[in-house]
């Protein structure tokens, strides 16, 4: 396993790779309705990145078992836990979409998902959005110098599980940089005080999947888009973070997201 720890310099790179992805996202969610597609909002993330001088790192994303990733974002909707391509399909009201998005921009990779809710959603669905990224803060609390990625995971997994919600085994967090998955994965499950040590320059995404029901999970025939077994819904945060000057430093944003869904409100 190769860790690249980063530099001041490099940290700043990242800050502007992932905060463009920050505001690609919350162009995205302006636009997020009943009766819009998520082909649609593939269109804005691509000219959104291209036009901020970033190249959407996503799309002709190497697969081992099919195609490449035809798209600039992961638009996974309900049951789609992860990896969903963007599609002619309306959202209608009380769906939810996870929206996943990379950006590479002056060398370095930012990435970040948030769901986003299509018009007015049940109470158990904002409950299961509310968890997953608490679960999320919960993690990267956890993520201090000095201490295991186990923390982190332990952090998540026993958040989500204590409300009964299912934690997605088969995909991870990861480390972040010049590649867009680097070593060391995060895990959303784990025990304190295993895995590597988080040492200051180390750049990783932390991303909770959460499941309503069981964390099992299945690949469609497309050979990208994950589904959970039971057709239980399935929501997903993530930021890029770094260990910078012995703190924890989020370098990607939701703020943006969050005044815009207040405004909704």
């Amino acid at each position: 396993m190769q860790i690249y720890l980063k530099t001041e310099e490099e940290i700043e790179l990242m800050r502007e790779a992932n905060l463009l992805v920050g505001a690609t996202l919350a162009e995205i969610g302006k636009a997020i309705k009943p009766g819009v597609t998520t082909l649609q909002l593939d269109k804005i993330a691509e000219d959104y990145i291209r036009g901020h001088g970033g190249e959407p790192t996503f799309k002709g994303f190497p697969n081992p078992y099919g195609p490449p990733f035809p798209a600039s974002i992961c638009a996974s909707v309900n049951d789609e836990v992860v990896h969903g391509i963007p599609n002619e399909r309306p959202l209608e009201e009380g769906d939810i979409v996870s929206v996943d998005c990379g950006a590479l921009f002056k060398g370095y990779n930012g990435d970040s998902c948030y769901t986003f809710c299509v018009g007015e959603v049940s109470v158990e669905v904002k409950e299961l959005l509310k968890t997953t990224k608490e679960a999320l803060y919960l993690g990267i609390e956890a993520a201090q110098q000095g201490r295991r990625i186990g923390d982190i995971s332990y952090a998540v997994q026993t958040h989500c599980e204590a409300k009964g919600y299912g934690v997605v085994r088969e995909f991870v967090g990861h480390g972040i940089g010049k590649k867009m998955h680097e070593d060391p994965p995060v895990p959303n499950y784990g025990h304190r005080g295993e895995g590597k040590q988080i040492k200051s320059g180390l750049c990783i995404a932390i991303e909770p999947m959460i499941t309503q029901g069981s964390p099992r999970v299945c690949l469609m025939p497309d050979k990208w888009t994950v589904k959970t077994v039971d057709h239980k819904l399935a929501a997903h945060f993530e930021h890029t973070i770094a260990i910078h000057q012995g703190k924890v430093d989020i370098l990607s944003s939701f703020q943006s997201i969050e005044a815009t869904e207040q405004e909704i409100m």
